[in-house]
């Protein structure tokens, strides 16, 4: 259960994301936070149950830049996927991480369809540590071989219901077989039907469950 007075000092994160976390003024976790982002600093993947709104987000994005801070210096390299079924979602995730890693000298970007594909391109070239992506736009730039998951160490599947309500089960089958087979893992849906957890059943290996 989660601690109703735990600060986000509690959780093991590092003086630049909690100074993030003050600054977006964030004064305490959500059940969701506290229950999943310990175990996520320790590389465990983890299965959770969320609605909109609950703090998932920073649920994710924060252990996934704790860890990729630990390779700065490192020439950047898509380290870290976030696949998201919305350009909508993908942008604000993007958006939350600009202001949570608003410290940490790391890049990442954001792909979707629906817009020019050419700046998204370009940022690729440059070199990104995270990205966050569509299925669709994702898809269609790996065909060309202008995306490798070859080096992803972390894998977040968010909204996993609304993928498969929106068709892209398909998609997501094909690119988690892009990734490594060593990874971490997260996988966040509000429900949990029968093929969606045969999914994460798939995907995960030992999850933390939290809802």
């Amino acid at each position: 259960m989660p601690e109703e007075h735990l600060t986000f000092d509690g959780l093991g994160l590092i003086p630049e994301l909690l100074s993030a976390t003050k600054r977006a003024g964030y004064a305490r976790p959500t059940p969701i936070q506290q229950l999943a982002i310990p175990p996520a600093l320790a590389g465990r993947d983890v299965l959770g149950c969320a609605q909109t709104g609950t703090g998932k987000t920073a649920t994710f994005a924060l252990p996934i830049l704790q860890h990729l801070n630990a390779l700065v210096g490192n020439k950047p390299k898509i380290r870290a996927l976030v696949l998201t079924p919305t350009r909508e979602l993908a942008a604000q995730i993007s958006d939350s991480i600009t202001t949570y890693g608003e410290d940490l000298d790391l890049w990442h970007t954001v792909i979707f369809g629906g817009v020019s594909e050419k700046p998204q391109i370009a940022e690729l070239r440059r070199g990104v540590d995270l990205l966050v992506a569509t299925p669709g736009r994702l898809l269609d730039l790996m065909g060309r071989g202008l995306v490798q998951l070859d080096d992803v160490e972390l894998f977040v599947l968010d909204e996993a219901d609304r993928m498969l309500d929106m068709g892209f089960l398909p998609d997501v089958r094909r690119i988690t077989k892009a990734l490594p087979k060593d990874r971490q893992t997260m996988f966040f849906s509000a429900t949990m039907p029968p093929q969606i957890r045969r999914l994460a059943e798939g995907l995960l290996d030992r999850p933390v469950s939290v809802a």
